[in-house]
C-alpha cells in the first residue's frame, strides 16, 4: 500500500499547530488544572480562584514553574494531533473509496471523528495521565516523565481512559452546534436580503465566533466528566508511599464522583469550568490559525523530501 502523503501533511500541520498552540498557553492550562484538581476539605479551599494559582507558583517555584511538565504535554500534543489528523484524514479518504461517493454527510463525518479520537485517546493516554500528574504537582518538585509513569502500575497509567474515550463525543457535539447555528444564520441572512439564494458560507468573524460558541457550549456539556478525568490523574498530595497506595484505591469515577458531591455539591462538578472555555476557545483557534497557515508550506517539505528520496534511490540502482 502506497504512502498516504496527503494524510501526512495533514497530520503533521496539524501536530506543529497543536506544539505551538500548547506552548503558549501552557501556564494557564497549569493553573487550571491544579485549580480543577482540588476539592474542598471541611468546608475550606486552597485555591479561591485562578489568580492564587498563579501566585502559589511565583512565590513558591518562580514563573518557570509554570511550565513543569511541559515536555511531557507538548510530547501528547503532537502525538495526539499527528494521530488525530493522520487517522481523520484516512478514514475519510477509505469512506470515500469503500462508498463510492465524492463527499461524506454529517453523520459519517461525526462517526469518523470520533474513530479518530477514539485511536488517539488509546495511544496517548500514559502520556495524558503523565502530563496531568506533572501538572498537578507541588510547584518546583514535578517529576521527570520517566519517573512519573514507573512510580505506579502499567494500568495506572491508563487512568481515565474510560473518560477519555467518552470525551470524544465533544467534537461531534461542538460539530452539530456549529452546524444547527450556521443553517439558522444563513437563513437568517437570507430572510433579511429577501433573496431567493444565499450564500452558502460564513464570513471569516462569524465562522470564529460560532465556533467560540459551539465549542464552549460542547465543552459546557462534557465539564464534568472533564473535572472527574482530572481528578482521577492528578498527582497524590504528598510523598508517603502509605498514603498514596490508599488514594489510589479511592481514585475511581465512582469515588471521585461521590467525593465532589458530597464535599461541593453540584456546582462542584463546574468548578473550573470559566478557565476551561477559555483555554479550549484560545487553543482551538490557535491551533487551526497555526495549521492553515502552515499546510502549505508542510506539503511541499514532503514533496520535496520524496523527490530526493526517491532520486538517491535511482542513484542506487543505477550500475
Amino acid at each position: 500500500m502506497s504512502l498516504d502523503l496527503e494524510s501526512i501533511s495533514e497530520a503533521t500541520s496539524g501536530a506543529i499547530g497543536a506544539l505551538l498552540s500548547t506552548t503558549i498557553l501552557y501556564p494557564l492550562d497549569t493553573c487550571k488544572t491544579k485549580y480543577q484538581a482540588e476539592v474542598r476539605a471541611h468546608g475550606k479551599q486552597k485555591y479561591r480562584n485562578l489568580t492564587d494559582v498563579l501566585w502559589e507558583a511565583l512565590s513558591k517555584g518562580g514563573f518557570l514553574s509554570l511550565y513543569q511538565g511541559l515536555g511531557t504535554k507538548n510530547l501528547q500534543s503532537f502525538i495526539s494531533q499527528f494521530v488525530y489528523f493522520y487517522g481523520y484524514s484516512y478514514f475519510k479518504r477509505l469512506y470515500i473509496e469503500k462508498s463510492g461517493s465524492k463527499s461524506i454527510g454529517t453523520k459519517a463525518n461525526l462517526v469518523i471523528a470520533a474513530a479518530a479520537g477514539a485511536c488517539t485517546a488509546i495511544v496517548t493516554q500514559p502520556l495524558d495521565t503523565a502530563s496531568s500528574k506533572m501538572q498537578t504537582s507541588a510547584f518546583g518538585k514535578s517529576k521527570g516523565l520517566l519517573q512519573t509513569l514507573t512510580d505506579g502500575t502499567w494500568c495506572e497509567a491508563f487512568d481515565g481512559l474510560g473518560i477519555s474515550l467518552l470525551l470524544t463525543s465533544n467534537p461531534s457535539i461542538q460539530y452539530t452546534v456549529f452546524d444547527q447555528l450556521k443553517q439558522r444564520l444563513l437563513k437568517a441572512n437570507q430572510n433579511k436580503t429577501d433573496k431567493g439564494s444565499s450564500s452558502e458560507s460564513l464570513s471569516a468573524l462569524s465562522a470564529f465566533v460560532l465556533g467560540a460558541v459551539s465549542k464552549s457550549i460542547a465543552t459546557v456539556l462534557t465539564y464534568p466528566a472533564i473535572r472527574c478525568k482530572v481528578m482521577i490523574q492528578a498527582a497524590d498530595p504528598n510523598d508517603d508511599e502509605a498514603t498514596k497506595a490508599k488514594q489510589r484505591s479511592r481514585k475511581t469515577v465512582s469515588r471521585v464522583i461521590c467525593a465532589i458531591w458530597r464535599k461541593e455539591g453540584a456546582l462542584g462538578f463546574f468548578k473550573g469550568l470559566h478557565a476551561q472555555i477559555l483555554k479550549t476557545v484560545l487553543s482551538s483557534a490557535l491551533l487551526l490559525m497555526i495549521k492553515e497557515k502552515i499546510t502549505a508550506t508542510t506539503w511541499i517539505l514532503i514533496l520535496a523530501i520524496r523527490r530526493s528520496l526517491l532520486l538517491t534511490r535511482g542513484r542506487l540502482k543505477s550500475p
